[in-house]
């Protein structure tokens, strides 16, 4: 019997795999190829080759699991109708079982708000409007132990949102700067990831229920003083180039730029306090001057 785990080879869900596996703990991953596979043997893992979309896999490893984590999604439009259909599935294998479930959210279901907290009003923006609908499934489910995630902007080992500041094409004019998102003044959730898989994990452990803990250190930095540590760790003296909400969308697309143009802050303290979690990793400014992301000379 092991952990079910789905998006095992991507940035939070490979924290997640390696935490899991410095704990000893038995993981069957998910994978989309034989390379993706070899790389979570290597781990000690044992891989199953499939896809999130094959609902009759799903309930079969979710039958044959202590539980699941789930973290995988294809990111487009089709990311509604593919989560219900994998939920459906993992319900079909747990249910009655009182196994665990943990499933991911998001900071964004929120929407611009400078406290938020797990019962806090949702007002998602068009790129995540889609989850409430499946998460209150998971919320509500009989039968089954379930918990939900909501990541705060991950960022952590050079990968992440965070990248976005760092991806060489710094501006225009005369002097090089570091393109912000919009003016910069709206606030940033932020977690590094290697603390918050080590939330996945309490949360498997530990969470009740219905439960909801919001993945965030604490910190929220404005998006200016995100992108003018970027700056410095680029050797560019915290030049920064701020952009209309027009020019932010034509570079990132609408929907995207409008989750990074909301305006949040939250502590994260329910996670603290029910399940003992205390996110110790490096800040996003200190990673983003002389941490992953900073330039290597």
């Amino acid at each position: 019997m092991s952990i079910f785990l789905t998006g095992a080879t991507g940035f939070i869900g490979s924290a997640v795999l390696r935490q899991l596996r410095l704990q000893g703990r038995d993981v069957t991953a998910l994978v989309r190829s034989p390379d993706k596979a070899a790389k979570i043997e290597a781990l000690g893992a044992t891989a199953v080759i499939g896809d999130i979309t094959d609902t009759e896999l799903v309930t079969e490893q979710a039958i044959a699991s202590d539980g699941v984590i789930h973290l995988a999604s294809p990111g487009d439009a089709s990311s509604r109708d593919v989560d219900d259909a994998f939920v459906t599935a993992v319900f079909a294998g747990l249910e009655g079982s009182d196994k665990r479930y943990v499933h991911t959210s998001g900071i964004w279901v929120w929407g611009s708000n400078p406290d938020i907290a797990e019962d806090s009003p949702r007002n998602a923006p068009p790129i995540t409007a889609w989850r409430w609908e499946i998460e209150k499934r998971v919320l509500e489910a009989q039968g089954v132990s379930t918990t939900l995630i909501a990541p705060a902007v991950v960022f952590g080992h050079g990968a992440g949102i965070p990248a976005l500041f760092i991806d060489g094409e710094y501006g225009s004019g005369i002097a090089p700067a570091v393109r912000l998102v919009g003016d910069g003044s709206q606030h940033w959730v932020t977690v590094h990831v290697d603390d918050l898989a080590e939330l996945y994990i309490l949360a498997f452990d530990l969470g009740e229920s219905g439960s909801t803990y919001i993945g965030a250190s604490g910190e929220n930095p404005t998006v200016r003083e995100i992108g003018e540590a970027a700056a410095a760790g680029q050797g560019l003296d915290s030049r920064v180039e701020a952009q209309t909400v027009e020019e932010t969308r034509a570079r990132l697309g609408e929907q995207f730029a409008d989750a990074l143009l909301l305006d949040q802050q939250a502590r994260g303290s329910a996670a603290r306090i029910d399940l003992g979690w205390e996110p110790n990793g490096p800040s996003i400014l200190d990673e983003l001057r002389t941490g992953s992301y900073a330039a290597k000379n």
